[in-house]
């Protein structure tokens, strides 16, 4: 299964790409930060694992407890 997880409801931006049993890994500023950063990292990420968006089974997301502002960046991808 290829799946795209990510979390922006903390100070913590974190980003996961798995493809079966392989993964990466991206962090960085999360919150209100995200919403300008968020995209570009998921673009970055799906390049380095050598996937487009039309490849993945599956996009996951944070829902939470965090900052209103972080919780609506995630849903809005």
């Amino acid at each position: 299964m290829k799946l795209l997880a990510f979390d922006t409801s903390t100070e913590t931006m974190s980003i996961a790409v798995a493809d079966g049993a392989r993964l990466w890994r991206h962090s960085g500023t999360g919150g209100a930060q995200a919403s300008s950063t968020l995209i570009p990292a998921i673009q970055a990420l799906l390049a380095e694992a050598g996937l487009g968006l039309r490849q993945l089974d599956a996009i996951a997301f944070g829902h939470g407890p965090g900052s209103f502002t972080g919780l609506r960046t995630a849903c809005s991808v």
